[in-house]
């Protein structure tokens, strides 16, 4: 019973500093309104976490331990080269968006704390871009797609899936769409994206 309330406790903890940070980013958010939002007091926050840094951390890491298998198992599987594109655009931008604050600590603690992704890169659910290299490799020598390098096309299948939603609030003023509709674009990416690089490489 003593396990079950913690896991609990810890439950909650993690989905109101989930919602907090996602509202005001990591240096808005208080460890005094995490604590509000999970019904217990801020002793028994710091109690589980020492530190706001610490509990972004995990929180970072929950998430991570959701998306990770998933890319894996797309990178990892028998899918032709164009599907794996597909299907990783599908579930990245839909995990992002789900998860809007997280480029940004991302990009931040990288800044801040280098050492941060070497944590991840020691899980075992790291994602693994060997076999999608080698796949990339044996494409460009059968003459399929046009010669790109594995580096390159990884970056661009990030980058277009990431920006817009990273840049979600100068790119609804600067096209003039409110949330619902840019909601609607980012939606669309996850075939347009992947169409797009793919048509960019194919040999027809």
């Amino acid at each position: 019973m003593a396990e079950s309330n913690k896991e609990n406790t810890e439950n909650k903890i993690l989905n109101a500093a989930k919602a907090i940070f996602q509202s005001k980013g990591m240096d808005g958010s208080r460890m005094q309104e995490i604590a509000d939002k999970a019904g217990i007091n801020k002793a028994l926050l710091h109690y589980y976490y020492r530190s706001k840094q610490v509990l972004f951390e995990a929180v970072f890491s929950n998430a991570f331990s959701l998306i990770a298998p998933q890319l894996n198992k797309i990178l990892d599987s028998d899918l032709d080269l164009f599907d794996k594109i597909r299907g990783f655009a599908k579930n990245y931008i839909s995990f992002i968006s789900k998860h809007p604050y997280l480029p940004n600590f991302v990009i931040n603690e990288l800044h801040r704390n280098p050492g941060f992704i070497l944590k991840l890169k020691e899980k075992k659910e790291f994602p693994n871009f060997e076999k999608f290299t080698n796949q990339i490799n044996e494409y460009v020598e059968k003459g399929l797609i046009r010669p790109i390098a594995p580096e390159q096309l990884f970056l661009n299948l990030i980058s277009l899936n990431l920006f817009p939603i990273v840049g979600s609030p100068l790119f609804k003023l600067l096209l003039n769409l409110d949330d619902i509709t840019y909601k609607k674009l980012i939606e669309d990416r996850k075939t347009e994206v992947a169409e797009f690089i793919i048509h960019s490489i194919k040999i027809k």
